[in-house]
């Protein structure tokens, strides 16, 4: 149920007139205009309304403001001309910096990590999710006390920054707050836990697991809807899917294997969030293939690939698990770049160009998947009697029946499986086998 701080709080937020600044400290790899892009996609993700996109060229950081007193009061006076009521600063800013700022600009001011953990609060619909986030709001806000607050034990659902320090209600003392936060991160040890009973049961049951991992609104969800007819949020917007959902699909030779949807990665995605979703993003850890899905419509593809590279990097995925490249959203090029991308395409075997949304492309990758998870597959020939019902329903539940010859009240069944499946089955089965 929703509380009137929290219906106060989604009107501020909507109702916000903001300017999207982009400090250029030089030395990215990015646009400015993609980034200020980017930026304003982000905002829109909370419905505010952003009114102005301003770049500013910082030659020297200040500790105080971060950009010049010039580009301060050139802000503040298009602020003004714009009505603005809030500023988003697309870069990391300290709590003086921030607090400066709201006073010179007469506006309330965050930066890119706030922005994110507003989304995240925002977005998180189930309690591990709401847990994570709150978590990562406390890191980040605690360092952004100016002064006391004892309101934690009335703690109210939001987890919002627009609503200014005075609102939220989560503020507190540097006591509370580490009291809180090591509540959480007990509750999110025995998530870890239980995450990986789950994760242990799958093994056992040797069923692949498949991840999607990429940038934020890449098509991740869509390509997971397309290739398991579920109906995850996908929609043209970033950070449209936080919870991860797991579901079960057949690929050709392997009967199951489950596919997992993760949260989308951005650049300078806050170091609060990696490790307060840490045990979210377990499941790409311990998956068996990597999907990254690209938007290679993206005029920075290739900087969104680092950055999800860099991420996974931090999150301790090792180089040695394999990954494809599912190139996305092909159905956005035409002419050149088109078969410019078709080309460099053919040329690899870790890459399948695609359009989720439209289905192009989709059975190649399926096709790839399965090639990739049975790689190392061997062929055995295998004999049962015609009346083990079980056992021929084990054999094409986890191999490739290739050909099955009747013999009297034998059974030879030729089969493609993994080695340690194959080792699993002489286990359970009283049969002879051979290869």
């Amino acid at each position: 149920m929703s509380t009137g701080f929290d219906r106060d709080r989604e009107e501020f937020a909507r109702g916000a007139r903001a300017i999207v600044v982009y400090p250029d400290l030089g030395g990215s790899s990015r646009d400015a205009d993609a980034r200020l892009e980017e930026t304003a996609g982000l905002a829109a993700a909370i419905g505010v309304d952003v009114v102005e996109r301003h770049a500013v060229r910082v030659r020297t950081p200040r500790a105080a403001t971060l950009i010049g007193s010039g580009q301060v009061e050139q802000l503040a006076t298009l602020g003004r001309q714009e009505e603005a009521t809030l500023f988003v600063f697309d870069a990391a800013l300290s709590p003086i910096q921030q607090r400066n700022l709201e006073t010179q600009l007469e506006a309330k001011v965050i930066d890119r990590t706030g922005l994110i953990l507003e989304i995240f609060g925002e977005r998180a619909a189930t309690a591990e999710g709401r847990l994570q986030v709150e978590l990562a709001h406390l890191d980040y806000q605690a360092g952004r006390l100016v002064r006391s607050w004892t309101h934690l034990e009335r703690q109210r659902g939001g987890f919002g920054f627009l609503g200014g320090p005075g609102e939220t209600q989560i503020e507190a003392d540097r006591r509370l707050i580490r009291d809180r936060m090591a509540r959480l991160r007990r509750e999110l040890d025995q998530v870890t836990r239980t995450r990986g009973l789950h994760r242990e049961r799958r093994q056992r049951a040797p069923w692949p697991v498949i991840a999607l991992v990429g940038y934020t609104n890449a098509g991740k969800s869509t390509l997971f809807n397309r290739l398991t007819g579920a109906h995850v949020m996908a929609e043209d917007l970033l950070f449209a899917t936080l919870d991860p959902t797991l579901r079960q699909i057949s690929l050709p030779g392997i009967d199951k294997a489950i596919l997992s949807d993760t949260v989308g990665f951005v650049s300078e995605l806050p170091t609060q969030l990696v490790a307060a979703f840490k045990a979210t993003l377990e499941e790409v850890i311990s998956a068996d293939l990597l999907v990254h899905v690209r938007d290679v419509a993206h005029p920075d593809t290739t900087a969104q690939k680092a950055d999800v590279e860099a991420v996974l990097a931090e999150i301790g995925v090792s180089e040695a698990t394999p990954r494809i490249e599912a190139w996305n959203k092909i159905d956005l090029l035409d002419g050149p770049d088109r078969d410019h991308l078709l080309a460099e395409a053919a040329r690899r075997d870790d890459v399948v160009p695609l359009s989720a949304i439209k289905g192009e492309g989709v059975d190649e990758l399926v096709r790839l998947l399965s090639d990739r998870l049975t790689q190392g597959h061997q062929r055995y020939s295998i004999r049962l009697a015609t009346s083990d019902g079980a056992g021929a329903a084990w054999l094409h539940q986890h191999g490739e029946v290739i050909d099955q010859v009747i013999e009297g009240d034998t059974a030879i069944y030729e089969v493609r499986m993994a080695p340690g499946d194959f080792a699993r089955f002489n286990e359970r089965s009283a049969g002879a086998a051979e290869t």
